[in-house]
């Protein structure tokens, strides 16, 4: 007993120092969702039976999401425009129409309840803990889903009976996370927006005015590297008004996505298993990377720590060269009808990387998970995996949904970011809850070097690995 309180502890600890989610929500144009303060509901004329299961009075099986934001489209929905976030309404009505086969294919009303973020960690810490779990399928986000993985509290894909089937397989529909555990347990839709994707973006018309070759074309030939990428940050950095200060430069952004994506172009990561590898030799040389394009060949754009969102929108004015090219940034940020051609790439490969071993950015997003103590749990997924399947195996209708109204979205930067969200890492050092006291602010201000921040922040990495994984 003293032990499952220790785990309980653990991983309520962890739910408590989640600070932030992002979401991902059909038709939602891409933004995250605001968690709203309600949602689903089950439905009133729930007859108990034997178990944990809900069923209506008619002897239908309700199966409930639990989730922090509203889903779409489950029975309660009659209409497309029952979601207020409608952005295709052809698709939207496919999605509808699924959900009317699926109710008549399993004799099932589909559900979702909003627990908000807070109240969904609850629910899997207190109600799968007691045997008797509140939802039969849980949405979550890395932070609290890895976490009840490790404390047991997920029903194994293998427990299921799924190998042989498509998410051990093609993964056409649903692909699973490992979590360095001996059987799988997360699962997720495989289309592409399915994990958040950062490719290297660049201003194609700045590449052209300082004669440099298109950095798609030295990837493709393999000479896509730091090196290179350094070359054209300094010829991309200058002063075009004459009075002495530098107002375009090399590289802007966030500096929590260039220190993940450098990691993975260098084959390296901060805390992909219980040994922190900040302190690797590879590692260092990422932190080193970022101290010189900001301190010594100055670069990449001064770091602003007041105003986050402006260290990455400069290049909404043309004025910087490479940034982060995610599709939520472009859609948030100053995306749209900007006056220059865009270009997306893999980031260089590091010394330590390789082009065709990389991992190019991290795996996140948010996973469902079956918890222990549901009844029947395979047809639990076996609804979930013809939910997802809305587009039949037609892929190129959810591509064409994700991708179709993004500006930079041209045929060749679409395959360069669809090869990229098929290759991701695990790295979970943003999910353990060392909030300011990781940061590479110290390196980029030129406080500390890479190898004296390596020293210095390892064990506070270590420690909370420690914890995380019991």
């Amino acid at each position: 007993m003293k032990k499952i309180l220790c785990v309980l502890l653990a991983v309520m600890m962890l739910a408590l120092l989640a600070s932030a989610c992002s979401g991902d929500s059909d038709n939602s144009g891409g933004a995250t969702p605001t968690p709203p303060a309600g949602g689903g509901s089950t439905p009133d004329d729930v007859t108990p039976q034997a178990g944990t299961a809900k069923y209506t009075s008619d002897g239908k099986r309700i199966i409930t999401i639990g989730t922090w934001y509203d889903e779409y489209y489950v029975s309660k929905h009659t209409s497309i425009f029952d979601n207020p976030r409608l952005s295709n309404p052809e698709i939207a009505q496919i999605e509808l129409d699924n959900m009317r086969a699926i109710e008549e294919k399993y004799n099932i009303v589909l559900d979702y309840v909003n627990l908000t973020w807070e109240g969904i960690q609850e629910s899997i810490t207190t109600s799968i803990f007691a045997g008797a779990p509140d939802c039969d399928v849980y949405r979550v986000d890395l932070q609290f889903g890895i976490p009840a993985v490790l404390s047991n509290l997920a029903v194994s894909l293998e427990d299921m009976g799924l190998e042989g089937t498509d998410i051990f397989g093609p993964q056409e529909v649903l692909k699973y996370l490992n979590v360095n555990q001996p059987q799988n347990y997360l699962f997720a839709g495989s289309i592409v927006n399915s994990i958040p994707n950062y490719p290297l973006a660049f201003n194609m018309n700045l590449i052209r005015e300082a004669n440099l070759e298109n950095p798609q074309d030295l990837w493709d030939r393999g000479e896509w590297t730091w090196d290179k990428w350094r070359e054209y940050l300094s010829a991309l950095t200058k002063d075009t008004t004459g009075d002495g200060a530098i107002d375009v430069y090399g590289w802007s952004g966030y500096w929590t996505n260039l220190l993940e994506n450098l990691l993975f172009s260098n084959g390296t990561t901060v805390a992909s298993g219980p040994n922190e590898t900040l302190s690797s030799t590879a590692s260092i040389e990422v932190l080193d990377l970022i101290y010189t394009i900001y301190n010594v060949e100055r670069t990449a754009r001064p770091w602003d720590q007041s105003n986050w969102e402006i260290n990455n929108n400069l290049y909404a004015d043309g004025r910087s060269g490479f940034w982060i090219g995610a599709d939520w940034i472009f859609q948030e940020q100053g995306g749209a009808d900007l006056p220059f051609e865009i270009g997306v790439v893999p980031w260089p490969v590091g010394p330590h990387g390789g082009k065709d071993t990389n991992y190019h950015g991290k795996t996140g997003g948010n996973w469902f998970f079956v918890p222990r103590g549901v009844d029947d749990p395979r047809l639990v997924y076996d609804v979930m995996f013809d939910w997802q399947n809305w587009y039949d195996y037609d892929r190129s209708l959810a591509e064409d949904l994700e991708w179709s109204q993004n500006q930079y979205m041209t045929e060749r930067n679409f395959d360069y970011a669809f090869m990229m969200s098929k290759n991701t890492g695990f790295d979970i050092w943003n999910n353990l809850g060392l909030g300011d006291n990781f940061s590479m602010v110290p390196i980029m201000d030129g406080e500390k070097t890479a190898a004296q921040y390596a020293e210095e922040t390892r064990q506070l990495v270590q420690d909370a690995l420690n914890n995380y994984f019991g």
